[in-house]
């Protein structure tokens, strides 16, 4: 027999002892394995309905931005569209301008003002996709960058909520004009001037150190490229992030604990001076649908048997003080989804902030959002039972 030639340049390989131990994420794998085993022997009808709560649940965002009746996907991407030609015609640079003095004073970058104001425009994802970068080219420091997540989220995700809480208002008899003043518009200073106590690390941004932020995209590349851009932000961005907080509601609702989790926030909604149904619609479900079944409480009788709830108590200081603390948070980038999914997802990758940075940012600033809606409405309050 001939004798193998051993290749001396190739060395033998080493057997690899780490792989042959257990990890503790393979002790994980396994348990996971038998539950799984154990839960389709023992109770299959039980584990196929948590599974199918968590479909229909994660589906309804699908119904919410592409197949139901409230548009939520064409509204963002007309949101998109919207922004960006008010970037193209110089906007941005005008709000720079505007707020620089301002926020000179308050030694914060003025650049963390343009995504609340673009989310009063248009919507959430709109401004952070337009905002992000605005940031990133102001050279604002990780603290101003959460200051301008923040902030963003005391302005309302969508334009439609404004409006719909306009109407809602004017029917219950409420003079909008200063409920938005400070609801929607004071926020913009107020909120950066708060957060700079505990996120110190800002300074201020001279015109100089500014670039200018109007692009020079021509007309037809404009109007499609952010309808496209907006299709886009919709069906990679929008859509998976809802889908993964819904599907977690979705298994929480069929093992009853979302329920008595809403049951708990209703209440504390209500003592603090928020509309029990509504702030829970807002934090749970949307804004949008919030203003609208508002405005359906606060309407006279009608065949919906939700119209007029509210209608015969409206002269009652309380209803109304309930009804602006209702507005107040549905103006906001609650609900739950939107700061946990969607805002993380259109912000990471853009600014300096790792994604569980930036999800914290937006869950302090919805929380801030609803302490200011508590205040508010207490201080409306106030005054409807002095002028009643």
């Amino acid at each position: 027999m001939e004798n193998k030639k051993e290749n001396p340049g190739k060395a033998a390989p080493k057997a690899n002892d780490d792989r042959a131990k257990w990890q503790p994420i393979e002790y994980v794998g396994l348990v996971l394995f038998l539950a799984f085993l154990a839960c389709i022997f023992f109770a299959h009808e039980q584990f196929s309905g948590a599974f199918n709560a968590m479909f229909a649940k994660a589906y309804k965002m699908f119904e919410f931005y592409l197949f139901g009746t409230s548009m939520l996907g064409a509204t963002i991407v007309v949101s998109i569209m919207t922004g960006r030609i008010l970037e193209r015609l110089g906007f941005t640079d005008a709000l720079m301008r505007i707020f620089l003095p301002i926020m000179k004073y308050l030694k914060i970058n003025a650049a963390v003002c343009v995504g609340i104001i673009y989310n009063i425009l248009g919507d959430v994802n709109a401004a952070g996709r337009i905002a992000g970068p605005v940031v990133m080219k102001s050279g604002c420091t990780k603290d101003e960058q959460k200051i301008a997540i923040a902030t963003l989220t005391n302005a309302p995700a969508s334009f439609s909520i404004i409006v719909l809480g306009i109407i809602a208002l004017s029917t219950a008899g409420i003079n909008p004009f200063p409920v938005m003043i400070v609801g929607i518009f004071l926020p913009i200073f107020l909120i950066p001037a708060f957060l700079r106590l505990f996120w110190r690390d800002t300074h201020a941004a001279d015109i100089h150190d500014l670039p200018r932020f109007t692009p020079d995209t021509g007309a037809m590349d404009l109007i499609f490229g952010s309808a496209r851009e907006g299709v886009s932000i919709v069906l990679t961005v929008i859509l998976p992030a809802g889908c993964a907080v819904f599907t977690i509601v979705g298994l929480l609702e069929y093992f009853g604990i979302w329920g008595a989790i809403v049951s708990s926030l209703g209440g504390l909604l209500s003592a603090i001076g928020i509309e029990p149904e509504t702030g829970i619609q807002t934090i749970t479900v949307a804004g949008t649908l919030a203003t609208k079944t508002l405005g359906t409480l606060v309407s006279g009788p009608t065949a919906d048997a939700a119209a007029g709830a509210l209608y015969a108590t409206l002269g009652d200081p309380n209803v109304k003080k309930l009804i602006v603390g209702s507005f107040i948070l549905a103006n906001s980038s609650w609900p739950v989804q939107v700061p946990l999914g969607q805002i993380p997802a259109v912000w990471s990758g853009v600014v300096d902030l790792k994604t569980r940075e930036i999800m914290g940012a937006a869950v302090i600033g919805c929380i801030i959002r609803l302490v200011y809606a508590a205040i508010c409405a207490q201080l409306f309050g106030l005054y409807f039972t002095a002028v009643a």
